[in-house]
């Protein structure tokens, strides 16, 4: 897919497709899309977006929203790193944030289940744990990554196309 560049008239709907991490920089930093209360309608213009939210600098939100899409791509970290990562004797923490139903219905054996029920365990960990997140397509686990970033830790990285793309290319050998 290739980028392009964000204009105020552009519907929110086209700058996701092309920006997903959008939605995740505007509720981080805006506090909008969140909730049905700080919510948008896809048709809704950026510039729209902006006056109806307060965010007087259309700029500076097309600018953060850039600045965030790059974020998340550094996070993102292939599959094949990761499996070279768990072969070494350096503490990784892999880590699957998919809900029990889902690791019922489909095993990743390398990673361990996220607590639910004791989150707050990860955040005694190290700073500079290696912590990979995964999620089925590597969406949830960005929003994990960035969250663990957002709290200080320094070597945090997402599956880039998570359990999806750990079975296509490491568990095939392709890569």
């Amino acid at each position: 897919m290739s980028e392009t560049t964000i204009t105020p008239e552009m519907s929110m709907e086209e700058i996701l497709q092309t920006y997903p991490s959008a939605q995740r920089a505007l509720f981080q930093r805006y506090h909008v899309g969140g909730c049905s209360s700080c919510g948008f309608e896809p048709s809704d213009t950026l510039a729209q977006v902006c006056r109806d939210h307060n965010m007087l600098d259309t700029r500076e939100v097309i600018d953060h929203i850039l600045s965030s899409h790059e974020t998340d791509r550094r996070l993102q970290v292939d599959p094949l790193q990761v499996r070279t990562w768990l072969e070494t004797p350096e503490e990784l923490r892999l880590i699957d944030v998919r809900m029990p139903q889902e690791r019922e219905a489909q095993d990743f054996p390398e990673a361990e289940p996220l607590d639910f029920n004791d989150q707050g365990k990860y955040m005694a960990l190290p700073k500079d744990t290696r912590l990979v997140f995964a999620c089925q397509d590597g969406m949830r686990s960005l929003d994990v990554a960035a969250y663990f970033v957002g709290q200080g830790y320094t070597r945090v990285h997402s599956l880039r196309g998570g359990l999806e793309a750990w079975e296509a290319g490491v568990e095939s050998g392709r890569g």
